[in-house]
């Protein structure tokens, strides 16, 4: 009988900046439906795992492999990556000034569909549907791309991104990173509007803090220390980790 391929997995990959060696054999692997949690202390390696998935011109993968539903994507280029499905929340988003949030998404949605172009009136009607249900001002379509933006409407505009592009893994790179409490819960609510629109979507949260843990309740918790992954287990990880900090594996 064949197995259905993971839709993202990690195996044996060694990651390098500047020639320092970072990732030292992460496996890892997210099937359909999915939510995994990678958490470790600062300098562990998360980030960089985050930038290689997506083809980070600064980092560069020495050994091992990348897979999404079953192809190597490797060496892809980012932009190849991204419209394939696989989809990155920067924990710091750029601003751009003079793209409107509704210009960006359009070009972005026309990328991922391979399309020359999806017509404005398709965006927009989109837009307005998940503005609505992720609880965001419709004036926020016009705005410049980030631009201004609080740190809430920033992780908000990812997640509307995320609803909009469809992708088939979202990788959520410390998006939790200097929120308030209630923007954690925004962004917890549309993880989980997406993936309610969307089941089949597998994550991977990158994450300090098990507060976005509450919000999004992982299947498979993952510990990350010194560029591997050194233990798995259900969301009681993220509990242990909240009690007795990461000095049990070091």
């Amino acid at each position: 009988m064949m197995t259905t391929p993971a839709l993202l997995e990690i195996r044996d990959l060694h990651v390098s900046a500047d020639g320092a060696p970072i990732l030292r054999g992460v496996d890892l692997s997210v099937g359909a439906g999915e939510i995994h949690a990678l958490m470790g202390p600062n300098g562990a390696g998360k980030s960089t795992l985050a930038g290689a998935l997506l083809g980070h011109p600064a980092y560069t993968v020495t050994a091992g492999s990348i897979l999404l539903r079953g192809e190597d994507v490797t060496h892809w280029a980012t932009d190849v990556r991204a419209k394939a499905g696989i989809f990155l929340a920067f924990q710091y988003p750029e601003s751009i000034e003079g793209v409107s949030v509704t210009q960006f998404l359009r070009q972005a949605m026309s990328a991922r569909k391979g399309t020359d172009e999806v017509s404005v009136l398709e965006v927009r009607l989109l837009m307005n549907e998940w503005m609505e249900r992720l609880g965001m001002d419709t004036s926020f379509a016009s705005r410049h791309l980030n631009q201004g933006f609080s740190g809430g409407e920033k992780k908000r505009n990812e997640i509307l991104q995320m609803a909009l592009l469809e992708p088939l893994v979202a990788v959520l790179d410390e998006t939790d990173s200097g929120l308030d409490i209630d923007a954690l819960k925004v962004v917890g609510r549309g993880v989980r509007a997406v993936r309610e629109a969307r089941p089949e979507l597998g994550v991977l949260a990158i994450t300090h803090y098990t507060r976005l843990l509450e919000e999004l309740v992982p299947d498979v918790v993952h510990i990350l220390m010194d560029g591997r992954v050194v233990t798995s287990g259900g969301p009681e990880l993220a509990a242990q980790v909240e009690a007795e900090g990461y000095e049990g594996w070091q």
